[in-house]
């Protein structure tokens, strides 16, 4: 059997380590064993980012709905409600869309709301 030499898929391997940390501060853009970990939990990080945006946007949405609904005179909560009891199914991030770029329509669905409450 002839003998197998891993230089090629070592160096592969490497290279693509440290043009994953490319940027980095310190030697943990040049250092194979400080970019490893540092790889992993910049990784771990942006995991959790990803899942920390969708709360912090959700939280935006609902502050922007309310600060509009507010000037109508109507608290957050009591128009989501009627939203869902009338059926209406829009999510807040349309919602907040709709408070932020078109207010006239926003207008108009709360004026419905309050005429079937």
């Amino acid at each position: 059997m002839s003998r197998v030499k891993r230089g090629a898929t070592h160096v592969k391997k490497r290279r693509k380590l440290l043009k994953k940390v490319k940027g980095f501060k310190w030697g943990r853009k040049n250092l194979i064993r400080l970019a490893k970990t540092a790889a992993t939990k910049a990784g771990a990080h942006s995991f959790v980012g990803r899942k920390k945006k969708k709360r912090v946007n959700r939280g935006l949405w609902q502050i922007k709905i309310n600060a509009f609904v507010r000037e109508h005179g109507l608290p957050y909560s009591k128009f989501i409600d009627a939203l869902k009891k009338n059926k209406i199914e829009l999510d807040r991030k349309i919602l907040a869309d709709m408070a932020v770029n078109n207010k006239k329509v926003l207008a108009e669905i709360i004026k419905k709301l309050e005429i079937r409450n």
